[in-house]
């Protein structure tokens, strides 16, 4: 199944999802973020520090009576280094964990989903729509807690830093301080805490790696299960030129450019590049315009919505290069997997991050999916995924395949 289709019966499966929910399911958590005065940060940020909750308030999860939901707005920090507020969900099974020692919490970096503040899962997990619910669902019915970050500017305002890893790993890591400094989630700074996202969160949780021995050294991280991994948006870009997934290129344009204003991405488009971007500050991929901006832009080229390629410029290289990843080596076992036949994210540059890290001596179990596309590699690499962190929270050993 071509991208684009894939993302128009997507589209309709959430629809029909939409129209099932029963009655009595709305409440706060279905009024759209940027109407919901929940995700509107005080002005200025009250004192604290990285992952100190905001505020905090119950909220649905339809798909789950034995799951206590909490949303969240929190500290953060984002590419720049400015402080900012981000909003997330803690869930917490309802059950007491009888594992053994702390109840784990896993910190999950969500896969694409836009732009709009729509598509943040804080709510589309409170609605029961969101396409990762069910690994999520997984995680959940192993007994461990599971906090879901939005990133920034998914739920609250401004335009989502989308693919801009300095922001996405700083989230994830805040995320995981969220959910233990919440009163009501019962988990603590002794916490054992694992890493795990695919495609985009593949990119967050990886980031998360590389930043937490001198961003969040007191999280007790056990591992880190990533796939899809996005680690050099260069190569990324340069692969989705003129592909089914050229509009993925375009929103990764779009958060670069959000969490670094230098850049100026409007000085390098042209009349066509500026519509499209006018068009598309808001879009959510799981929806009628979604699956329009996907398919009025596949197999389209760079070239035919700018006058000057980014990719070639200084400015946004040393930016790219700011969040490449591999210059760090993960001081926990990884567990990276790959579709071998991806279309979306190459298979090439993840090998390459995955021989860095190998190199520089990550303890690291590398897996290609040989017969899987990009989104069916989330569905083979999730079981594996999750195996490969509840042997971190047992204590178990790993030795890498490097």
């Amino acid at each position: 199944m071509r991208f684009p289709r894939a993302l128009a019966v997507f589209s309709a499966v959430l629809a029909a999802a939409t129209a099932a929910l029963p009655a009595g399911t709305a409440r706060a958590d279905s009024v759209p973020p940027e109407n919901d005065a929940f995700y509107q940060p005080p002005n200025p940020l009250p004192p604290g520090d990285p992952g100190d909750v905001i505020r905090s308030r119950a909220a649905n999860f339809p798909l789950s009576s034995s799951v206590t939901s909490t949303q969240v707005l929190y500290r953060s920090v984002n590419a720049t280094g400015q402080d900012i507020a981000v909003s997330g969900t803690v869930l917490v099974p309802k059950a007491p964990w009888t594992g053994g020692g702390q109840r784990p919490l896993v910190s999950y970096g969500v896969g694409t989903r836009g732009l709009g503040d729509e598509c943040a899962p804080s709510s589309t997990l409170s609605r029961g729509l969101d396409y990762e619910q069910l690994f999520i669902n997984d995680l959940l019915n192993r007994g461990w807690a599971v906090a879901v970050t939005d990133m920034e500017g998914l739920g609250t305002p401004g335009i989502h830093t989308y693919t801009v890893g300095q922001s996405e790993g700083r989230a994830v890591l805040d995320m995981a301080r969220a959910a233990e400094r919440l009163p009501s989630s019962g988990l603590g700074a002794g916490t054992p805490v694992g890493l795990e996202g695919y495609s985009q969160g593949g990119g967050s949780v990886s980031w998360a790696a590389q930043l937490a021995p001198s961003y969040a050294p007191e999280l007790q991280i056990k591992g880190v299960s990533a796939g899809g991994v996005p680690a050099d948006l260069v190569a990324v870009g340069k692969f989705l030129d003129g592909s089914a997934g050229m509009g993925l290129a375009f929103l990764s344009a779009v958060g670069y450019d959000t969490a670094y204003p230098d850049l100026k991405l409007d000085g390098y488009l042209n009349d066509a590049g500026r519509r499209l971007l006018a068009a598309n500050k808001d879009v959510c991929l799981a929806s009628v315009d979604g699956v329009g901006a996907i398919t009025n832009t596949a197999f389209r080229h760079i070239s035919d919505f700018t006058t000057t390629n980014p990719l070639n410029a200084p400015a946004w290289q040393a930016r790219f290069a700011e969040n490449k990843l591999g210059a760090v080596k993960p001081p926990v076992p990884v567990f990276q997997a790959h579709a071998g036949l991806d279309e979306l994210v190459p298979l090439a540059q993840a090998n390459t991050l995955h021989k860095t890290w190998c190199q520089a001596g990550t303890n690291l179990t590398w897996r290609i999916y040989p017969l899987a596309e990009h989104a069916l590699g989330l569905v083979a690499a999730a079981p594996d995924m999750a195996g490969f962190l509840n042997d971190r929270f047992r204590g178990r050993p790993v030795t890498g395949n490097c």
